[in-house]
């Protein structure tokens, strides 16, 4: 388990001191706000060059992740190296809702989107890597990925009766098995994908919960299953996935209060486990499986 100097309460000015970025170049999705303007705006303020990837953007910067042909133009319009691709942009649902293509938006937006954007920048990736001595590709997941594993069955609620929550879970747990794939594929690159699970942060991911998620994160809150950190705080692991030394040349890994997660049984329940990645969240298999599953969304 790989262990850092950084814990809950670093923020991620913390974990960037003493670090000169000049000349690397990043992209952050979802950057207009809440952890991802945090982790931009850190970034930047150690000398990266970061391009805010974001909806609300005019021109080459804006990025829908829920359509694919926002991703294409992002992708054809970049030019250059990359060095770090940070894949923080997320949407919650509070009900079913679909993308034009029919796919979940919820598993199209925080896993699909940035799953082709990705592979979008894989060049881009490679020279960033030759420059640099390596590339990295951070993604956000969540503790809720503890609530369910990716069905391959049925990823777009075609057939099962929707639940938002199971939904996000869905789409947290294929946040990391992109990471874990990514890296077995492209470990000769100079590539590393790592996760990273910033904890309970207040931001704009929330204002879409029903009345029941409201309800449950607030149970959650007050069992003690979780304390809610600053975004300055959970923006923290971010960064260490982003420029620790210890997440160089390493993928795969899923991180916690900076440091690499402990393995939490897949029948565990949540509110036992505050933090931690189940299984099936690292699985080799289910992430070739889920590799396989997402390219064939773009054929």
């Amino acid at each position: 388990m790989i262990t850092t100097r950084f814990g809950a309460l670093s923020t991620a000015e913390d974990v960037v001191a003493g670090f000169d970025l000049t000349g690397v170049r990043a992209v952050v999705t979802g950057a207009s706000s809440g952890l991802g303007r945090e982790t931009a705006r850190v970034l930047a303020g150690a000398g990266a060059a970061v391009t805010l990837a974001v909806r609300n953007a005019s021109g080459p910067a804006r990025l829908d992740l829920a359509d694919p042909e926002s991703v294409r133009r992002f992708v054809d319009a970049w030019d250059g190296p990359l060095h770090l691709l940070v894949n923080n942009a997320g949407v919650v649902t509070s009900g079913l809702e679909r993308t034009g293509a029919g796919w979940e938006r919820q598993f199209a937006t925080n896993h699909l989107g940035h799953f082709a954007l990705a592979l979008g920048l894989h060049e881009a990736l490679v020279q960033g890597a030759a420059e640099q001595d390596g590339a990295r590709v951070v993604v956000l997941s969540s503790t809720a990925h503890m609530r369910a594993p990716v069905d391959f069955a049925d990823p777009h609620f075609r057939h099962r009766p929707y639940d938002p929550q199971i939904a996000y879970a869905q789409s947290k747990t294929a946040n990391s098995l992109f990471s874990v794939e990514a890296s077995r594929r492209w470990a000769a690159d100079g590539i590393v994908a790592n996760t990273v699970n910033p904890g309970g942060v207040a931001t704009g991911l929330q204002r879409n919960f029903s009345a029941a998620q409201k309800e449950s994160l607030a149970a959650a809150e007050a069992a003690g299953v979780f304390q809610y950190k600053t975004v300055a705080q959970g923006a923290a692991t971010t960064l260490v996935a982003a420029v620790a030394p210890e997440f160089a040349h390493t993928g795969g890994h899923y991180l916690d209060d900076g440091r690499e997660a402990y393995l939490v049984p897949d029948d565990a329940a949540l509110a036992d486990h505050p933090h931690g990645v189940k299984h099936w969240a690292l699985d080799p298999a289910a992430a070739e499986r889920l590799w396989d599953l997402s390219l064939a969304h773009f054929r």
